[in-house]
């Protein structure tokens, strides 16, 4: 985090204090791409810390799960802003779901395939014949453009791969349904971890390693409502105070981590693998300042297009990011 967001973000917020406490809050309601985790720790913080109210707004946050997709959520009018991965959003766009980025936290991507050492695969080219754990709901189009670009079927077969739709869990892995399955740095691999499977008998390859990583958990709104200057005022004061949670939780990692666990209704969730979490995922938001780096853009893009017959989407979308909401929150 740039120390001028530090500095800036602190004046702006203070700043707005009064304007939050002369009139009535502002409501936000974003909606997460997944459950409560360290994943989501900025917005948490900011909810936690008061940055949220300093900047006059009253954010609903609610968690997502494995039958919630976030572009279904905004456009049935559930959300105001949603966390979603660029390949999504952008597959949901070309379908009618005009989405836009407004701002990106994550830097990198933290996805990968792990696979166990015993199944013999040293290289992405000895997973034709195998059996891969991939999961959908707007998860799988990252897997799909990188087997494509492999030249490698997904139907199955010998030249091909089995795909497994995977569940939000490690069990494809561990009870050997599958030669590999879908993880992310930050959560899915350290479970296979904790179930007993030691790290030198396990292969990653990670989506970014491999030139085929796309932009994952950024914020995103509906087009037409980038047009009412009051709503862009509003997503301009979230996004400030999201990006001073950020920091905050890169400055202090095992507090963001509690403020999460706090905030887990279902109690699922665990202290070790929370604050484990948030050192990963400082990783991927760190060198971040909110904007969207269109050279980024461009590459998700060109990965996504890369799909042969089938590509994700079908052509390279125009007015999906705007940096009309983060240069005002950097501004203020």
């Amino acid at each position: 985090m740039k120390k001028s967001w530090i500095i800036a973000g602190a004046f702006a917020l203070s700043s707005l204090t009064g304007i939050g406490s002369a009139q009535a809050a502002d409501d936000v309601t974003i909606q997460l791409k997944w459950v409560t985790q360290a994943q989501f720790a900025g917005y948490y913080v900011a909810q936690d810390k008061g940055f949220y109210k300093d900047a006059g707004l009253n954010v609903t946050i609610k968690p997502g799960g494995p039958d919630i997709a976030p572009p279904q959520v905004i456009a049935g009018g559930g959300a105001d802003v949603v966390v979603d991965w660029m390949p999504s959003a952008l597959a949901s766009r070309e379908k009618g779901v005009a989405l836009v980025n407004i701002a990106q936290p994550f830097k990198r991507s933290g996805m990968m395939l792990t696979c166990r050492k015993e199944t013999g695969i040293t290289s992405p080219e000895d997973f034709k014949g195998r059996t891969l754990g991939v999961w959908f709901f707007g998860n799988e189009y990252p897997f799909l453009s990188w087997m494509s670009s492999l030249g490698i079927g997904t139907e199955g077969g010998d030249d091909g791969v089995t795909v497994l739709k995977q569940g939000f869990n490690v069990d494809p892995l561990l009870q050997k349904q599958a030669d590999c399955i879908s993880t992310m740095t930050y959560n899915e691999y350290w479970q296979v971890i904790d179930a007993g499977i030691a790290e030198d008998d396990l292969l990653v390859f990670k989506y970014e390693d491999q030139g085929v990583s796309t932009m994952e958990d950024g914020l995103y709104v509906l087009e037409k409502n980038l047009s009412d200057d009051a709503f862009v005022d509003k997503m301009a004061r979230f996004v400030a105070a999201s990006m001073k949670g950020w920091a905050y939780a890169r400055d202090n990692v095992n507090e963001a981590a509690d403020i999460v666990l706090e905030n887990d209704a279902s109690g699922a969730q665990t202290e070790k693998h929370q604050r484990r979490m948030m050192g990963e995922i400082n990783k991927l938001t760190e060198g971040s300042d909110g904007k969207l780096d269109p050279a980024d853009f461009d590459r998700t893009v060109k990965t996504l297009l890369s799909g042969g017959s089938d590509p994700v989407i079908s052509k390279e979308p125009e007015g999906a990011w705007t940096h009309v909401v983060i240069d005002k929150a950097m501004s203020m």
